[in-house]
């Protein structure tokens, strides 16, 4: 053995034992620190939850570079063809369940609206059906495309699902109004049907112009299209066509509405192949919220896409399950017991006996890069607890050859660390997606796509 892998050894090992012996308790202290009467606020609320950081129990977490059977991973190689399966197994066993793999056979796409002169002419906007068995009446989604004008070549594209209907992030009258079911309590949601009242309604969450006149495009699909967002028994959406049944129940493992979501955002990219307007190689998929948990996970499942973005995606995202801040695994799954698989419910309030944590969700995208976002007053989502993911995953990213976070403690508010392949900000202000996070974005995309192509 040479002396330099020898230290690579050593440090590997002096590395698991301090990450096994003392948890996080290190990095609890400096940079952004919750106010504490907002905990205090918040408590009251929900006096059941934690929102105090020195209430955070003791953990250990698992080691993304040690192998089930106990082997110190020490080289890209053993990652990549064992202990990456390894994790991703684990995480479609017990946390997301288990996607179909790959393209449907009979997959069709329908591009129904084309207008090279949209939004004054800054635009060339798309609108594309695809039917996910090629059959009339079958599953499908629409997806929104607008591309800039001044990009001469393929544009570089960001591709996110949003929760209100495409016609929501535009007031573009040429967008089709959504016709699947909504959420209620939606402003335009009339009977769980959007209402023309509803269209351009998110405007703000999608800064489209400014998008464009930084030279990238955006592309966005209503997530109902995909999977209605209620537990249906898993009756509708895509599950009733592309369930494997045993017995004629689902297994334990079986796919969420999460992994549904995902597999869609993959079918998303199968179309981007087909376009010759739309860079496929440089794709950065994005979600906030629980769309950020899904845009995790495809990006974990699905290396075409370049970067991986999670807005405030907390619990079952980009939040440490084993800390039990702001929501927790028992929480999420009474609250939403869709969307993981039904074997996630085993750790409800036993967090510690997980084979993963989300660390390892993160790790499992190097070392493409990834930008994970928090906001001061979302302590639900547990903004340290994000940080500390990306934190913990970053010894991947350099066992890969590539800068991780670059920072040991978590930066201030409105501090945005972009340094090497892994991301973060925490912004002010709430639980939202901002176009204070969409010039971040843009901005570490610039830096790894080394700028939008232009004329």
């Amino acid at each position: 053995m040479t002396n330099s892998k020898s230290l690579i050894v050593f440090l590997t090992l002096i590395t698991a034992v301090s990450f096994h012996a003392k948890g996080l308790a290190v990095s609890a202290e400096g940079g952004w620190k919750a106010s504490p009467e907002l905990a205090e606020t918040l408590t009251k609320r929900r006096p059941e939850t934690n929102y105090y950081e020195q209430a955070v129990p003791k953990y250990t977490l698992p080691d993304p570079l040690v192998t089930s059977d106990g082997r110190i991973v020490t080289d890209a190689r053993t990652w990549r063809t064992r202990r990456r399966p390894e994790i991703l197994e684990l995480f479609r066993t017990h946390v997301y369940g288990r996607s179909p793999i790959g393209r449907p056979m009979n997959m069709a796409f329908k591009v129904f609206d084309l207008d090279r002169k949209a939004l004054a002419g800054l635009a060339t906007r798309k609108q594309v059906t695809v039917s996910f068995t090629g059959k009339i009446g079958g599953p499908k989604m629409d997806i929104l495309i607008y591309l800039p004008n001044a990009v001469k070549t393929p544009a570089a594209t960001f591709v996110l699902l949003n929760f209100g209907g495409n016609h929501t992030i535009h007031p573009d009258p040429a967008i089709k109004l959504s016709k699947g079911w909504m959420r209620p309590g939606r402003a335009g949601v009339v009977k769980n049907r959007a209402t023309e009242e509803s269209r351009g309604r998110s405007y703000l969450s999608y800064p489209v112009e400014k998008i464009l006149k930084h030279g990238y495009g955006l592309a966005t699909i209503y997530y109902g299209d995909i999977d209605p967002d209620f537990h249906d028994g898993f009756k509708n959406g895509v599950h009733r066509v592309f369930d494997e049944l045993f017995g004629g129940k689902r297994p334990p493992d079986a796919w969420g509405a999460i992994g549904a979501w995902a597999w869609g955002l993959s079918r998303a990219m199968d179309y981007f192949e087909t376009d010759g307007d739309i860079d496929h190689k440089r794709v950065a998929v994005l979600g906030h919220s629980r769309l950020g948990k899904t845009a995790l996970w495809a990006g974990a499942q699905d290396q075409r896409f370049a970067i991986v973005i999670s807005n405030n995606s907390g619990c079952g995202g980009a939040a440490l399950s084993r800390r039990r801040f702001g929501e927790t695994v028992g929480r999420i799954n009474k609250s939403f017991p869709h969307w993981f698989c039904e074997n996630f419910k085993k750790y409800n309030g036993r967090e510690d006996g997980l084979p993963v944590d989300q660390h390892m969700l993160i790790a499992l995208i190097a070392p493409r890069p990834v930008y994970v976002t928090s906001a001061d007053e979302d302590l639900w989502a547990d903004p340290r607890g994000e940080f500390l993911a990306c934190r913990r995953a970053d010894r991947v990213y350099r066992l890969l050859g590539v800068d991780g976070l670059g920072v040991v403690q978590m930066p201030g508010l409105d501090s945005p660390v972009q340094k090497g392949a892994i991301g973060y900000h925490v912004r002010s202000g709430s639980h939202a997606l901002s176009e204070y996070d969409w010039q971040h974005f843009m901005d570490f995309a610039d830096m790894h796509f080394t700028g939008p192509r232009q004329r």
